[in-house]
Formats: structure tokens, sequence, C-alpha cells
């Protein structure tokens, strides 16, 4: 098993709106600028996403996978994992919302990812480093901007 990245954030909207920017994978080309491509393959009893086909653009890093979704009950979290991949052997990820008051939140993005091609452990973390930040970064914008 792969080690567990964990990075955090604050942003200035609701737990809701945030959670809602999460769900909305056939908008992510719009605002998450390595993803390409999404597909909605299946849904949940709640018509939330449960597998979803992602095209990944991120320079050196080019992948078309599928993760499969498990929505937090509360709504205040969603995690991953992968069912298929060809650059990557396993993904596990996950978000997890506190409301802190005010109309802001705490996002924390939890992810750890195994590539089908060996890569130096310092090297992994460094790359899931830049992912992660990089994603919750266009998060907070994406969910500011409303």
């Amino acid at each position: 098993m792969a080690e567990q990245s964990t990075q955090s954030i604050e942003v200035d909207a609701e737990p809701e709106r945030v959670m809602a920017v999460i769900a909305d994978f056939p908008a992510y080309p719009e605002w998450a600028k390595a993803v390409r491509e999404t597909e909605v393959l299946g849904e949940d009893g709640e018509g939330r996403a449960k597998q979803v086909k992602l095209t990944l653009d991120a320079g050196p890093i080019k992948d078309v996978y599928t993760l499969e979704y498990d929505w937090d009950a509360d709504g205040q979290g969603v995690s991953w994992h992968l069912v298929k991949g060809q650059m990557q052997k396993a993904q596990n990820g996950r978000y997890a919302l506190e409301a802190l008051g005010g109309g802001r939140t705490k996002v924390t993005y939890t992810l750890s990812v195994e590539l089908a091609l060996p890569m130096i452990g310092l090297l992994r973390r460094k790359a899931e480093k830049m992912v992660m930040d990089t994603a919750l970064k266009e998060l907070k914008k994406r969910a500011e901007a409303s």
C-alpha cells in the first residue's frame, strides 16, 4: 500500500457549496486545469456519481482512468478508489469538509497513488503534493467564485 499525502485549505464558501463543486464532474474541465474530459459512468441511489472516467493531461503525466466514489451520508466527505487506469495501479483519495463558521470551510484532501511504473518515493510524494496543491487551489477558486 502506498503512503498517503494530506493537505488542507480554507475556503470562503459553505460546505454545501464546496461539495457541490466536488460533485459536479461534468464541470471539472472548466476549472481543473489537468482534467481534459470527464464521463459519469454510473450514479448511486441519490443521483450522485458512483463511477467517473477521467482524462488527465498534466504535462508529462497523461492518463485515462476510472474512479469509484463513496459519498458520506452527512454530505461532509467523499472517498474514492481506482477501478481502472493506464498509468496507475492504485489511487485512493478523500475530501473531508469541516464547517468553520462564518461561511468558511476547511477542506482536507488525502491522496495515495501507485503508478504502474516504479517511481522513487521522494519523487512520488513530490508529485502527489503538486497535484494536491493545485487541486485544492483550483477547488477554492471555483467554490469562492459563486
